[in-house]
């Protein structure tokens, strides 16, 4: 990683992905999470203090690690213990169904080849287990779609590999995932090129 995306890009998501009012999507979101879970694009731990009870550990996928060092304080104080536990969502270093579930915030938008993670996700969650995800994405309306495709090279420069023209549940569906609950809708926390998300549940099959 280069000096940009391993010194500033970490500090440029953790401001705009904790912008006001998403601790309640981000505890929604993690509300049915339950037993060992694997979260792709930890970051720097903006989910910690919004897992349930039922989660009994959660393992970190981040590539950053000044991202890591920035969740130090969130991981100190948090009752359920987080390990790092790998730097690339699409090689995931455990065997076939070490997890209960998963969760992705913000992530799945970034990810290189999300095929490959959303296979290598269904490898290491359990038959059944789910993936919650709360993820933006491509706009249902015509002319903000138009928006997204214009600024979207852009944005993949700057951002870290952000796109934001991917149909997120139209990826998981397409990867074998079961989406089974979903909720869309515009955040007035962004403008509408980046403020489409996609917040809902994915059962593995």
């Amino acid at each position: 990683m280069g000096f940009y995306d391993d010194k500033i890009l970490p500090r440029l998501v953790e401001k705009a992905c904790g912008m006001p009012g998403m601790d309640t999507l981000r505890r929604r979101t993690a509300e049915p999470l339950a037993g060992s879970v694997i979260e792709v694009g930890f970051g720097s731990g903006l989910n910690v203090g919004c897992y349930p009870p039922a989660v009994t550990q959660v393992t970190a996928i981040e590539p950053a690690d000044l991202g890591w060092q920035r969740a130090q304080q969130r991981i100190a104080a948090s009752p359920i213990p987080i390990v790092r536990g790998g730097l690339d969502g699409q090689r995931l270093g455990f065997d076939d169904d070490t997890f209960d579930s998963a969760l992705s915030t913000f992530t799945l938008c970034t990810i290189p080849d999300l095929s490959a993670a959303l296979a290598e996700l269904s490898r290491v969650v359990r038959p059944g287990g789910i993936l919650a995800f709360l993820e933006h994405g491509l706009s249902p309306d015509r002319r903000v779609r138009r928006a997204q495709q214009w600024i979207n090279p852009v944005e993949r420069a700057v951002a870290g590999g952000c796109q934001l023209v991917r149909d997120i549940p139209a990826d998981l569906s397409a990867a074998g995932w079961q989406v089974t609950e979903l909720d869309q809708f515009y955040t007035r926390a962004a403008p509408k090129p980046w403020g489409w998300f996609s917040l809902g549940y994915a059962v593995n099959r």
